[in-house]
């Protein structure tokens, strides 16, 4: 029997695909993944075209990636999508998951408004202006939701010598929010703060208000993207073929013209970035 999803991640289910013909058996996959891949727009491009072609539904419960890693250890994913490097290494290395291939980038933006009161607009050292907001006190917004956009941000607080767990105590300018990007970039909107985004989603934003992009380009603000197969061995239970269908799809020319193909305005929000190898345990 398949196995129930907790009842955190049921309630961001949704299907993507067509249903199948009457009286064969669905095939389905259940991929966790990020709420950049959601709310950027790129999964309704992306999986009803796999769909198309190989008749595999995906259900896709878009979480932060620390929480799509955890639903995926308890077996309740077939396969994940996510943006954490370390994390991802972590998961592969305790055995949860194997396969792992590189499938696309973006990368992160600092957003502000455009007052701009850190004077951080054109920077090209994203520590450097971490640590300009810090020293004017100006409103930052974090995620604070264990993402991989999460913690990208805590490495670039730690590359600029700053702790922001102490900003969070103290309350007055940093807040941590535990949400996902969409909600997170309306808080900053709204409180006219600063925010690390991932561009994709900062794309396809358009609540706005004053936010401007103002810090991009800095090596440490690229944003890899991996997909990860769940252990069979780990989950006898999980849909390996159809998983490892997605993910020979995802890093196939096809599936990379695809990505490379959704553009907002006519700017690409993803890279395609496959690699020919995999990490930990083949497939």
């Amino acid at each position: 029997m398949r196995r129930a999803l907790p009842r955190r991640a049921a309630l961001g289910l949704c299907l993507a695909g067509l249903a199948p013909p009457a009286g064969a058996q669905p095939r389905s996959v259940l991929l966790a993944s990020t709420t950049s891949t959601e709310q950027s727009g790129l999964f309704r491009h992306l999986l009803p075209l796999f769909t198309r072609q190989t008749g595999i539904a995906v259900r896709v419960v878009a979480l932060g990636t620390g929480q799509a890693l955890d639903v995926a250890r308890r077996g309740d994913a077939d396969a994940v999508l996510v943006h954490d490097p370390e994390a991802e290494a972590r998961f592969v290395a305790e055995g949860h998951g194997i396969g792992r291939r590189a499938v696309m980038r973006n990368d992160f933006v600092l957003v502000g408004p455009a007052a701009d009161p850190a004077r951080i607009a054109g920077m090209r050292d994203a520590a450097a202006a971490l640590r300009r907001i810090a020293a004017a006190r100006a409103p930052f917004v974090s995620r604070g939701d264990r993402s991989g956009t999460h913690g990208a941000e805590l490495a670039l607080w730690r590359a600029a010598g700053l702790d922001p767990a102490a900003a969070a105590r103290d309350g007055r300018w940093y807040r941590a929010l535990g949400q996902g990007m969409g909600p997170t970039l309306n808080a900053a909107a709204a409180q006219e703060a600063y925010v690390l985004s991932d561009r994709g989603t900062w794309l396809a934003f358009r609540n706005r208000g004053t936010l401007r992009l103002l810090v991009e380009g800095d090596p440490r603000l690229r944003n890899p993207y991996s997909v990860i197969l769940v252990n069979p061995a780990r989950h006898p239970h999980v849909r390996h073929a159809d998983a490892r269908a997605l993910a020979d799809w995802l890093v196939s020319p096809e599936g990379q013209r695809a990505i490379a193909d959704y553009r907002i305005g006519g700017e690409p929000l993803f890279l395609p970035d496959a690699l020919p190898e995999a990490d930990g345990q083949p497939p």
